[in-house]
């Protein structure tokens, strides 16, 4: 933790770990929704689903990191715990108990959409109070908005595919 590195942030620097550490939960439960998902997914189209979950899992362990560093430097701890996850995540897990094609994008867009609000709002509340964080938010929501795109491009194909089998 650096001294001046905390001194420029002009926020409650409890509350921003408090945020980081729910993003940070929201980010290992995306991770292994994700790579689950590219484990039992089936269906029509499942090698380019399979291709895509296992990206999106690596960008997702990838803001874990970035996240988890940003908290120590700020002088906290990231939840050590992976049940404390499940305490501190505002978008959840969906489990993948239907694995079919469509069934996996649809609860994977969800979480997007929910990883997108929650990156939008650490963008908001850290803009002039603290640019390290709001450089990182800003990363991950581009990426986020990015995997929301590759998933509902998928889903399009897939209703695609099927209207035109018939």
């Amino acid at each position: 933790m650096g001294t001046k590195g905390i001194e420029i942030v002009d926020m409650n620097v409890k509350e921003l770990i408090a945020l980081l550490n729910k993003a940070f939960s929201d980010e290992w439960l995306a991770y292994y929704q994700y790579w689950i998902g590219a484990k039992v997914v089936r269906g029509p189209m499942k090698e380019a689903v399979i291709a895509e979950l296992t990206q999106h899992a690596a960008d997702e362990l990838r803001h874990a990191e970035m996240i988890a560093l940003r908290i120590i430097q700020l002088g906290g701890t990231p939840v050590t715990k992976p049940e404390e996850w499940y305490k501190f995540s505002g978008c959840g897990y969906d489990a993948p108990d239907n694995p079919f094609v469509k069934e996996i994008l649809e609860q994977n867009i969800k979480g997007e959409q929910c990883a997108i609000t929650t990156y939008k709002n650490l963008v908001n509340l850290t803009n002039g109070k603290d640019p390290v964080t709001y450089n990182i938010a800003l990363q991950i929501l581009q990426d986020e908005v990015e995997h929301e795109e590759d998933l509902q491009a998928l889903t399009e194909d897939f209703e695609t595919m099927l209207k035109y089998s018939k």
